[in-house]
């Protein structure tokens, strides 16, 4: 059947037709309808919550998966700040069932406060990492995430990014997504599942030689690709996930051509492909967002096999380093490279859009709580310690009530930190309830345990 299907719930809908049977996540743009889809469709047999936060979401999805059951993991790439602990133990351990962890990037950033690379992260945790690039390529992507890790026994990572994740598109889905799940489950006991130092040398080594063998076979993997054309030229192109729709939509507009280097996973690095495409080119535009992770990767490539051609992207200047990339800016850099001029279509005399800065909500709770404190400590030393949330907007005139934010449930901690250097001063700490929940007890706890006041 055909559907036509927001990124988020493409995704969904194809972990559901892998056979998913836990999933557990934390709400947060871009990520937080991959969840709801998945509880919105009511499948019998699959189990779906929000979990306090993505530490406890993917812990108690490996235990699912120590059972055997498919498991899927939601969050957005702060999230996996969070949840690293157990990930980064998880890939030491391994798992039965399919375990794919979504960390959704959020380039920009629209909605976050970092723009951490979950490519970097997979890397570092040696673990196999996806990256569509359409909602389409997502569909089918989530359902080989989970294959490649039932077969390998490794938790997977899979990278979409805000463009991705809210872009919409017509798919054809399995009839069969949502059959009933009815096998059963069962934990079998063994030494493997309790983590120590020597299985833990020895998983390391398993792991490497496992992804020196991904890589050989993802070289072969079909959303891995190298694209020539007859009037490509020398100059490459190697590009990845939603960068992939904006180079060929900057060639139509450039009229031009180029071979196309499509990265699908960043970890492990098809090698063989990329060494390939080398070959055939004297120099390769890395467009990428938001490390330059093909571009560190192309240019170790070329150094260690003996290729001459120069690798250019965000280190050597042509790609901005930080940011969202757009059609403009991509047709920009391609320009700049290949000396081209670029025209634009002139822009209409219009008037500069008004500035929209974002406001708490008419009635927001939040807003009368901020008013009372900044009234009732009028004339004293005051600060405010505020949180991840809407109500950080309380930093914006007329309520001025937020003095720092840093990251989930940190204002009752650096309120602690603040009432140490400024003994007098009233120091107050401002959190929601879904925060509270998810990091801030643990702030409460150290307060009362150390005697702050």
């Amino acid at each position: 059947m055909k559907k036509l299907l927001m990124g988020n719930e493409a995704i969904a809908l194809g972990a559901l037709a892998a056979g998913v049977r836990f999933c557990a996540g934390y709400p947060g743009t871009p990520s937080t309808e991959v969840l709801e889809t998945i509880a919105k469709e009511r499948v019998p047999g699959v189990y779906a919550e929000w979990s306090v936060n993505e530490k406890a979401a993917l812990e108690a999805a490996a235990g699912a998966a120590y059972a055997g059951a498919g498991t899927l993991v939601t969050m957005k790439q702060v999230g996996l700040n969070v949840a690293s602990d157990p990930l980064m133990c998880l890939a030491y351990i391994g798992v039965r069932g399919g375990t794919v962890i979504l960390v959704a990037d959020d380039p920009g950033p629209v909605s976050s406060q970092t723009e951490q690379d979950t490519r970097t992260f997979a890397k570092y945790s040696k673990l196999p990492c996806f990256d569509p690039s359409s909602p389409e390529e997502a569909y089918v992507m989530i359902r080989d995430a989970f294959r490649l890790s039932e077969e390998y026994r490794t938790p997977v990572l899979f990278r979409p990014t805000t463009r991705l994740c809210h872009a919409s598109a017509v798919i054809e889905i399995d009839d069969n997504y949502n059959a009933p799940r009815t096998g059963k489950l069962e934990f079998v006991r063994s030494p493997d599942w309790v983590i120590f130092p020597r299985l833990s040398v020895r998983a390391h080594a398993a792991a490497e030689r496992r992804n020196a063998e991904l890589s050989d076979r993802l070289s072969l993997y079909a959303p891995n690709r190298a694209e020539f054309s007859e009037s490509g030229g020398r100059l490459g192109v190697a590009t990845h996930g939603v960068n992939y729709a904006y180079v060929r939509e900057a060639f139509d507009i450039l009229g031009v051509t180029a071979p196309l280097l499509k990265i699908a996973t960043p970890f492990p690095f098809p090698y063989k492909l990329a060494e390939e495409f080398l070959s055939s080119v004297d120099r390769v535009l890395c467009i990428e967002e938001l490390d330059p992770v093909i571009e560190r990767e192309l240019t170790y490539l070329a150094g260690k096999t003996h290729k001459n051609a120069v690798i250019l992207g965000k280190e050597s200047g042509d790609i901005p380093p930080s940011g969202e990339n757009t059609v403009d800016s991509v047709a920009d850099a391609l320009a700049g490279v290949l000396g081209a001029a670029r025209s634009k279509p002139a822009s209409p005399d219009a008037p500069p859009l008004p500035a929209r800065p974002p406001v708490l909500c008419a009635g927001c709770p939040h807003r009368a709580s901020f008013y009372a404190v900044k009234t009732a400590m009028h004339g004293s030393r005051a600060l405010f310690c505020g949180d991840i949330g809407c109500y950080t907007l309380g930093n914006a005139p007329p309520l001025d009530t937020v003095d720092t934010c840093l990251c989930m449930g940190a204002g009752i901690t650096i309120a602690q930190g603040l009432k140490f250097a400024e003994p007098d001063a009233a120091v107050f700490a401002f959190v929601g309830d879904s925060t509270f929940f998810a990091s801030g007890m643990t702030g409460i706890a150290n307060a009362v345990y150390n005697g702050h006041d």
